[in-house]
């Protein structure tokens, strides 16, 4: 048999992917739990908090829960919480919350149905298949800004790396100043002290050009994660940020950090829980500041290795607390945050399962938000730029099998059917070269080649053509128009606050 060589290949054009915007769920949530095992956890951790509490560090959140019905002691900083004012949190959260990018077509709704895909976020490390694992840069935070920005299918901008190359009290400044200039989605403000989040606030302000707090607290236009520090903890910056997001009526994801057998106890139902009643705790004191304020309901309750004691992701026991989660979501009437994690070191077989199998636990169980859908490695230590592009793929067949089935006549396709008759292939028909170029959905990044035309092609894994895609993608990314006077106020906002000195985290 004679091998075709350089045969040429009929391009298909560019498909637009503008329809992964604002992705809508439409199957059901699975369950984990029954009805009545649901208002059990609920019940445990709202009479928990009452008769044992939790310590918060802060002396200002404690006095406003004091204020409003909870009991203290001094000496160990532990609250105890009002049943009542726990339901009258509950009562006045937003069961959805708009989101208001800088450009509008990028505006999010959270809640009911809604998804949102969100990048990898916070890893001190990054890695790509040319320099191997080494700690993350600014100019890495950017490229994985660039990334963001290039796919329609990440729904808002996220603090893909540390730049460890800055130093800490201008970090926040010169990270926040790379979000909104390159990108046009929705930013993250970090919680890490009064004064950092002030800085983010004020860039987000310069960005839509708004000139009065009240003006900007009148539409949500960022977001930030707040971790209790599990189990039964809010720390000093942690409950900052809860109040300082609450007064100005932005998104606060409220995550307890539940990891079965470590930070939290080693059955499921216990870390359920324990993540339940922080998240109230939480939710509590935003509601008591600012009754409306909107708060996501987080849930990132894994497990760890009992060998080692490292935390594991993409686990069965995630995939159930993931289900379960959004069952205690719905319960409280919130949006919820679930999560794309695996704890494999490469780009390899072990991170594709992992991820998709803590994704498709989010996305059965019904989540709004997904954190770390693309480029989460090493269980969050690390985020890989081919791990980025391999997720993205993922992500886009999400995004397209959250699409409809059509059905009317002419997608029933009953005259072509006729046409071919018995025996025959559709291949040639009218009915599908009109319909061949968008019929299905084009990977980014794996290959459906046949084996010759693989080898042909130089025998590449898909991590190897991965590096290839996503160096052309920066190389081609071109930055959102802003405003000229947008711009200016940012850089110089940016430059007068590091003169000042920046802001060391509380």
């Amino acid at each position: 048999m004679t091998r075709r060589r350089n045969r040429p290949r009929r391009e298909r054009a560019p498909v637009s992917t503008a329809h992964h915007r604002r992705l809508e769920n439409p199957y059901e949530p699975l369950r984990a739990l029954a009805e009545d095992q649901v208002a059990a956890i609920h019940a445990s951790a709202v009479r928990y908090l009452a008769d044992e509490g939790i310590r918060i560090t802060f002396d200002e959140a404690r006095n406003i829960l004091v204020a409003a019905g909870a009991a203290t002691s001094d000496d160990d900083d532990i609250v105890r919480f009002d049943p009542d004012a726990v339901a009258g949190a509950v009562a006045s959260s937003p069961a959805s919350i708009d989101l208001h990018a800088p450009n509008p077509e990028r505006n999010l709704t959270i809640g009911g149905r809604s998804v949102a895909l969100i990048p990898v976020a916070g890893p001190p490390f990054v890695s790509d298949r040319h320099r191997g694992r080494r700690a993350g840069t600014l100019d890495d935070q950017k490229n994985f800004l660039r990334l963001t920005q290039s796919y329609d299918v990440m729904a808002a901008a996220a603090p893909c790396v540390e730049p460890t190359d800055i130093p800490l009290n201008i970090r926040h400044l010169r990270s926040m100043l790379a979000t909104m200039s390159l990108t046009d989605k929705t930013p993250f403000v970090y919680a890490r002290g009064r004064r950092r989040v002030r800085d983010g606030f004020d860039l987000v302000r310069l960005r839509h050009g708004i000139e009065s707090d009240e003006e900007f607290a009148a539409q949500t236009r960022c977001w930030t994660v707040i971790n209790t520090n599990s189990p039964r903890q809010i720390d000093v910056p942690m409950a900052m940020g809860i109040i300082d997001f609450a007064r100005m009526k932005q998104m606060c994801i409220i995550t307890p950090f539940t990891l079965a057998g470590a930070m939290a106890p080693v059955t499921l139902a216990g870390a359920l829980v324990l993540q339940h009643m922080e998240l109230l705790a939480g939710l509590t004191l935003s509601q008591t500041v600012n009754p409306g304020a909107p708060v996501v309901y987080g849930a990132f309750t894994s497990n760890v290795d009992m060998k080692s004691g490292a935390p594991a992701f993409g686990t069965p026991e995630a995939f159930k607390a993931a289900l379960a989660s959004g069952q205690l979501a719905r319960h409280v009437g919130l949006p919820w945050r679930s999560s794309g994690s695996s704890a494999s070191q490469s780009v390899d077989a072990q991170a594709g399962y992992e991820t998709m199998m803590s994704t498709f636990g989010a996305l059965l169980g019904g989540a709004n938000w997904i954190q770390h859908s693309a480029g989460w490695q090493e269980g969050g230590l690390v985020a890989s730029y081919e791990k980025y592009i391999v997720d993205i793929d993922m992500c886009q067949m999400i995004a397209e099998s959250l699409t409809p089935i059509r059905v009317d006549e002419s997608e029933l396709a009953l005259d072509a059917i006729t046409d071919v008759g018995p025996g025959g292939h559709f291949f040639g028909t009218q009915h599908t070269l009109d319909r061949y170029a968008t019929a299905f959905y084009e990977p980014v990044v794996f290959s459906r080649a046949n084996f010759e035309q693989w080898t042909e092609d130089g025998s590449q894994r898909t991590d190897e053509r991965a590096t290839a895609i996503w160096e052309r993608v920066i190389a081609q990314y071109e930055a959102p128009p802003i405003e000229d006077d947008a711009m200016a106020a940012m850089q110089g906002f940016v430059e007068r606050r590091i003169s000042e000195g920046g802001a060391e985290p509380d």
